[in-house]
């Protein structure tokens, strides 16, 4: 899949409806009310309505396809999910629910256009990878699943990455999608290290 860089973001991780979440990563939020309200109003302040975002798994914590239609339709652009353990145990890949997102995918390698000649690789996948497609042609590898941030308190936060992955989860963004060009700084720094 080609793609312009412009109005391109990624995030992972919103765990809606999942009340224990905000114990667990130390999600700085009374209940599940405030911290809907924040990730939705930092989502939509950041990302425009015209929009690619790939969210890649753990949407949710519930299955229900009204709340999903509900917090689908009151978040910007138009989103891609990339599905994640909770969205399996969940049966987010029933079709009533897959076709409530722009595409839904295990996992997915696109291209984005730096330039007419310049395309970056990137390869999105819920979980961090030691290796994927192109990585040896240094392809970039974004993920979720760890919680990774400085006020989590996930036990697999600390994982051995390589100066190609990021974690685009909301716990390490400040609760927020994330934009191609920053990713694109953050990695750039990362391999300059």
């Amino acid at each position: 899949m080609k793609l312009p860089k412009e109005n391109l973001f990624f995030t992972s991780d919103t765990h809606f409806y999942h009340k224990n979440i905000i114990e667990h990563c130390n999600r700085p939020f009374d209940n599940l009310y405030y911290m809907h309200k924040a990730l939705i109003e930092v989502w939509n302040n950041k990302v425009p309505p015209e929009a690619t975002v790939f969210h890649l798994g753990d949407f949710a914590y519930k299955g229900n396809i009204e709340m999903i239609k509900e917090l689908i339709g009151s978040l910007n652009g138009s989103i891609h999910l990339i599905l994640g353990n909770h969205d399996y145990r969940n049966h987010f890949n029933r079709p009533s629910i897959l076709n409530l997102f722009k595409s839904t995918h295990d996992y997915l390698y696109i291209d984005v256009a730096e330039s007419e000649k310049i395309s970056q690789g990137i390869f999105l996948c819920h979980y961090p990878m030691l290796s994927w497609a192109h990585s040896q042609q240094k392809s970039w590898q974004l993920f979720g699943h760890i919680h990774s941030g400085p006020e989590s308190t996930a036990l697999d936060k600390n994982l051995p990455l390589k100066p190609t992955q990021y974690d685009v989860g909301v716990d390490n963004n400040r609760y927020q999608p994330i934009s191609y060009d920053e990713v694109k700084t953050i990695i750039t720094k990362q391999l300059n290290k």
